[in-house]
């Protein structure tokens, strides 16, 4: 029989992962870094944290093996340890969305009705790409553009899509951002909308269609070419 100390030892190490995860400050952590590496600093101000308190959560998610961290000159940068970290706490935000009651409202009371926007699946996004019947855009800030974005897509920061609207060609308008629980594309598409544009959000962001083993890119934004 398998003693009963080792057996509890495993779990208790099964059990760091889930504390580390049980925090929504982490959980946030977790998606900022889905979209590429990040200094504490660049963490902090995306997250609206306090710099000692960033640095704190993140120590929870490194001691967790959750994180990783390599020095870049004089800097710290973060990254997930592997793909299968941001995968983990993508289901762990989707388990809640179907199984615990309040969830759902929740998310719809910061997302507004995405159903009715009626989302693009990654498969015919990338059907579609392929063809070249549609523009993909990018509404997540320009360093995680930089860091790594769906290829092929241009890349307009959902703050300044107001103001950059006629820089938009003809046609129809898929968005994407950070992923399903994140409100830049369905603002962005809500915004399109009321300009007569045709727009759709993704379903799902970055992180989903990267672990589909779907082309991703790197560098600053080309300029729209219309």
């Amino acid at each position: 029989m398998a003693d009963r100390a080792a057996k509890t030892a495993m779990y208790e190490q099964f059990a760091r992962v889930g504390s580390a995860l049980a925090s929504p400050v982490r959980l946030e952590l977790l998606d900022l870094l889905a979209q590429g590496e990040r200094g504490v600093g660049e963490l902090a101000a995306a997250a609206g944290l306090r710099l000692s308190n960033a640095s704190a959560q993140l120590q929870v998610l490194a001691d967790a093996g959750l994180i990783a961290r390599h020095r870049a000159g004089r800097r710290i940068r973060y990254r997930l340890a592997a793909d299968a970290a941001g995968l983990l706490a993508e289901r762990v935000q989707q388990f809640a969305w179907e199984h615990l009651p309040g969830t759902e409202r929740a998310s719809r009371d910061y997302l507004g009705d995405v159903p009715a926007l009626e989302p693009v699946s990654r498969d015919e996004l990338y059907r579609r790409l392929q063809a070249g019947s549609v523009l993909l855009l990018d509404v997540r800030p320009a360093a995680e553009y930089t860091a790594t974005h769906i290829h092929g897509a241009v890349s307009i920061p959902h703050d300044q899509l107001p103001a950059r609207l006629g820089e938009l060609p003809a046609g129809e308008i898929v968005a994407y951002c950070r992923g399903r629980f994140c409100a830049m594309a369905p603002e962005a598409v809500r915004v399109l909308r009321r300009h007569g544009r045709d727009a759709r959000p993704l379903d799902g962001g970055l992180p989903g269609w990267r672990q589909a083993g779907l082309p991703v890119a790197v560098g600053p934004a080309p300029p729209i070419v219309r």
